[in-house]
């Protein structure tokens, strides 16, 4: 199992790396440095107040914000719909243009360096209290400040945790790098002087729907355009839109990727860099929160008063940080004899570098023993400590510290002791207490510590999911025929479309690389005709299906919500909490144990996947029930499924 895991994650790309103890990369090798050893040794004023003299593109001058506005509301573009808005109204052009100003001042930013000085001090402060490292690749950060000094740049980092956007303005302020312009949900504005120090530590804000309004969305494009065209400072966005409740990827938003790319193919630009950046967690700062939002609780409002609240959090350990800064991306060389540079062809481009960059970002993922231990104590419930010893800490090689395997396993259980502990030698779920009180206070208790687990274990599934697809599809069919495996593969794939990243029209090139992923760890054989399992392939093959588990028998139980509970037509909002209820009555009964069938992620994910297929009809007020044919089928292969992993 140790060769297995260890061969995914180079195959794949990742970098498998411990907490304290153990590192292990794959074939990039790079070097980390963590950047608050120094700050542990020096004084952090001295930091803040530093010589910072970024080089930017091309040694031009930073715009003064009230220019960047100014340049915006001349454009041609903003014009021009100021004017065709004021035809359709019957409005005064001025009172439109002013309508366009108040936009640009609630959305500029207006970067002050005395503000990015007390971000700088106040983070080193906070940083040092929260993490033991943040460990950054020195290679990367070469390469970045090489592309921020030749072309502009936008950063598109991955978005696990508020800490995301904080961490990277104070990781290219400690290398002296240009700070990024961050687009920012308008949310933070409701934050008292937090909001107005975001604006001036670089921050814009963006709303969260504007797709119907021309005049904002007008706006916003030329003032992103603009401090683009400019380069004076990177542009930094998630291209996942959202944080990730889950720790998996999301599906990718193609907005503000759209207008970033806009300038080149329009020929204003003579190139942009793109640049994924991965940030892996070994434990995440909300991680309790979003069990709770999965769970149907509220999100609470972002407010200063709440921002207080939370520093109680500054007296817990969250162990390191690793930031993996990727191949800055050439659209340019990117768009060479791939992308038709028509202009009435833009949709279609931006998709296709979309899920390029998703890839990349994914491919350069941190992936912590924590989250091969959570794979392998999903697998198995109750682990005896031996065997977690032996089964993870040798996929690692150690570090100059040298801790034995016990401590390194003791200080990963150490920082999750919220989540899993030591009882008579066994690993297990720290569910204490959990029996006390009413039984429905006592699933939603469980849950809540089981879908913190699964945080961790889901780091690594972008890894497995390909193998593990095959592997279900090879338990599925009733023959070895290759076109017949491939079949059931491409229905779990499917199935799984909006559960995992998949690059639109490749199904066969996935199958591929599954196909070759356990051929290399000899768990199948492959001819030109058929695959079929080996002796010794039994092992992978229940591990791969035991820790897809969770999301057979869940999209299981919302199939049969769907098509023995609901009525002929039900909205959104029905059905979200009806599921919930579904589910947490079996658990109550005790008919099943799968916890995360209650994850509004996972709910959301399986009827986006039916409609796609055509088992849903969605129309606009509602959606309509399933398709029988297709409900059928649905069913009979997904029990087909469950049984395969039971």
């Amino acid at each position: 199992m140790v060769q297995f895991i260890y061969l995914f994650s180079k195959v794949s790309g990742c970098s498998i790396v411990p907490s304290s103890a153990l590192f292990l990369t794959s074939k990039k090798r790079d070097e980390f440095e963590d950047i608050l050893e120094e700050r542990r040794l020096s004084s952090d004023l001295r930091y803040a107040m530093k010589c910072y003299t970024p080089v930017i593109y091309k040694g031009l001058s930073p715009c003064k914000p009230n220019a960047i506005k100014s340049v915006v509301l001349q454009s041609e573009q903003v014009q021009y719909v100021i004017k065709q808005l004021a035809k359709e109204m019957g409005e005064s052009p001025d009172i439109i243009q002013e309508e366009a100003m108040e936009i640009l001042d609630e959305m500029g930013h207006s970067m002050q360096l005395g503000t990015v000085r007390f971000f700088a001090f106040t983070l080193s402060k906070i940083f040092k209290q929260l993490f033991q490292r943040v460990c950054v690749n020195e290679e990367g950060m070469q390469r970045l400040q090489h592309a921020i000094r030749e072309h502009p740049v936008v950063l598109l980092p991955s978005h696990r945790s508020y800490v995301d956007f904080l961490m990277l303005s104070y990781l290219l302020y400690t290398y002296d790098l240009a700070l990024p312009v961050i687009a920012a949900g308008i949310d933070f504005l409701g934050m008292k002087i937090v909001g107005e120090l975001l604006r001036r530590a670089g921050a814009f804000f963006m709303r969260r729907s504007f797709g119907g309004n021309r005049l904002y969305w007008a706006v916003f494009a030329e003032y992103v355009k603009t401090m683009l065209r400019n380069g004076y400072a990177p542009i930094e966005f998630f291209l996942e839109g959202t944080r990730s409740r889950t720790a998996k990827t999301l599906t990718p938003k193609f907005g503000l990727l759209s207008i970033v790319m806009e300038p080149f193919f329009k020929r204003e630009v003579f190139d942009t860099y793109l640049v994924p950046i991965s940030i892996s967690y070994e434990r995440i700062l909300e991680e309790s929160l979003y069990a709770y939002e999965l769970l149907g609780v509220p999100k609470p409002k972002e407010s200063t008063s709440g921002l207080l609240k939370a520093r109680r959090i500054l007296s817990d350990n969250f162990g390191t940080i690793h930031i993996y800064v990727g191949q800055p991306v050439s659209l340019r060389t990117l768009a060479s004899g791939r992308i038709n540079l028509c202009p009435y062809n833009l949709v279609p481009r931006y998709q296709i570098l979309l899920w390029f960059m998703l890839q990349s970002s994914d491919s350069n993922v941190v992936v912590n023993p924590t989250d091969l231990s959570s794979v392998i104590k999903f697998n198995e419930i109750l682990v005896h400590f031996r065997q977690f010893q032996q089964r993870y800490v040798p996929c690692c090689v150690f570090l100059a510290d040298n801790l034995c395997a016990k401590k390194a396993v003791m200080s990963g259980l150490t920082l999750h002791s919220n989540i899993a502990r030591l009882v008579d030698g066994h690993v297990v779920l720290n569910d204490k207490g959990v029996e006390d009180g009413a039984v429905g206070e006592t699933v939603f208790k469980r849950a809540l510590v089981i879908l913190m687990c699964s945080t961790y274990r889901n780091q690594l599934l972008n890894v497995f999911v390909r193998p593990s697809l095959v592997a279900l599809a090879l338990q599925m069919t009733r023959s070895f025929r290759k076109e017949e495996v491939y079949s059931s593969f491409s229905f779990l794939r499917d199935i799984f479309s909006d559960e995992f990243i998949f690059f639109p029209g490749i199904s066969l090139k996935d199958f591929e690389e599954g196909c070759f992923l356990l051929t290399k760890c000899d768990a199948i054989q492959t001819t030109q005709q058929e695959i079929y399992p080996t002796d010794k392939g039994s092992v992978v093959v229940s591990f791969l299906s035991a820790m897809f588990r969770p999301f057979v028998e869940g999209y299981q139980l919302i199939f049969r919500y769907l098509s023995k509970e609901t009525k002929e037509a039900f909205t959104e909002k029905q059905f979200i909490p009806g599921v919930r209820n579904f589910v947490f009555q079996l658990l109550e009964k005790g008919t099943t144990q799968c916890y995360e069938a209650l994850s509004s992620d996972m709910q959301k994910n399986a009827l986006a996947a039916l409609v796609q297929l055509g088992a849903v009809k969605k129309k606009k007020i509602f959606c309509q029930g399933f398709d029988k044919q297709m409900e059928q089928s649905c069913l009979l292969l997904m029990k087909e499924m469950l049984l395969c992993v039971l």
